[in-house]
């Protein structure tokens, strides 16, 4: 006589959930010792007011929920799990904590600059300048005009540059000497203060047009010589990264070096290029010193960049700041509301580049 063997649902070979004694914790411990942590410290630090007469110290309830955190998870961790696991969601808690902190002047920052600078947001200020305005009222539309120029001349002299630097490096200057030089000066130009190079600018300039000039294209000067660094290094490290195997199948098919580098290399790290450029435009949109010694300021609109001063958002919310008169709320409103601005057009110049990078982007797939 034959037996066969009780079917077995699918409920029945389903897995047992995870428990203290299984050699795993369950996916919502982490979740539980973190919120243990929240409360355990948080009643502590609620007495400790209470006794006290003082406020309750957010600060460091925050950061005595994550060392409690740290050293809860890790012990818990290692009588369940094992040591190595133990070891390895205490560097998790490190890496997660220090996000946090990072974030926290980030968020804090975005929220005081748009909180603030709502106040000053107005149609006039997007359409009107300084221009004989003492007190409330004007604008900041010769500012904005200032600030797109000046940081789109210093983008057309300084992304060829670094762009054809950057190929020499990679694909012309490979253990050549002169190459490792400009390496060198390259990386040392990368951390000079910005005053210096507003201060290069200034001397370039005065040589040919005598003490006391300011114009726009100074600025430009000096923004480049800012930019140019960030875009060589951040061109190499992109072009460093394209296969060589693609390369050497363009040269097989008798392609020349020069093409292929322009229908090869550059497209499939167009995407990283054009990430890195928009680095070093973010990075010199909003310097101030360089801009207060070559550009200059100003309360009039001036479309030349090769005649007379021009006012840059930077300088207008330093000048707006510095400068207070009566009423002092309106000037400080106005400087609030530049800094705003700035970072309004720094996002948005972030997102043109992200599509012209996907739209240019070599397609990869069928």
């Amino acid at each position: 006589m034959t037996t066969t063997a009780p079917s077995q649902t699918p409920s029945s070979l389903s897995r047992p959930s995870a428990r203290l004694t299984s050699g795993h914790l369950p996916k919502w411990g982490t979740w539980g010792v973190l919120g243990l942590a929240l409360v355990v410290s948080g009643i502590l630090f609620a007495l400790t007011a209470v006794a006290g007469g003082s406020e309750f110290n957010v600060a460091g309830w925050l950061v005595v929920t994550a060392l409690a955190y740290l050293v809860l998870i890790t012990i818990i961790s290692s009588m369940v799990e094992g040591r190595r696991k133990g070891v390895d969601r205490l560097v998790t808690g490190v890496v997660a904590t220090a996000f946090l902190i990072a974030m926290v002047p980030l968020i804090s920052v975005a929220y005081t600059v748009i909180v603030n600078g709502i106040a000053g947001i107005s149609a006039e200020f997007f359409t009107s300048s300084m221009r004989n305005v003492v007190g409330e009222g004007g604008g900041a539309l010769h500012a904005i005009v200032g600030t797109l120029l000046i940081t789109l001349a210093a983008a057309v002299i300084s992304i060829p540059i670094g762009i054809f630097t950057a190929i020499y490096l990679v694909e012309y200057g490979r253990d050549n000497r002169l190459a490792r030089g400009i390496t060198f000066l390259v990386d040392v130009m990368t951390g000079i203060p910005s005053i210096v190079a507003g201060l290069f600018a200034y001397a370039l300039f005065v040589v040919f047009f005598g003490p006391g000039i300011r114009m726009g294209i100074m600025g430009s000067v000096a923004l480049a010589v800012l930019m140019i660094p960030v875009v060589v290094r951040s061109t190499e490290e992109m072009l460093r990264l394209v296969p060589n195997e693609l390369r050497e199948a363009s040269y097989a098919l008798g392609v020349p070096k020069w093409l292929t580098i322009a229908k090869v290399v550059l497209p499939t790290s167009i995407a990283g290029i054009t990430t890195g450029v928009m680095l070093s435009i973010s990075r010199v949109i909003g310097e101030t010193a360089p801009l207060l010694l070559t550009a200059g300021v100003t309360t009039s609109m001036n479309y030349n960049l090769f005649e007379g001063r021009m006012m840059t958002l930077p300088v207008f919310a330093y000048t707006q700041y510095m400068n207070q008169g009566i009423p002092a709320w309106a000037y400080v409103d106005r400087a609030w509301a530049a800094a705003l601005t700035l970072i309004v057009i720094v996002m948005l110049l972030n997102l043109i580049a992200r599509l012209i990078a996907k739209v240019f982007a070599p397609k990869l797939g069928r």
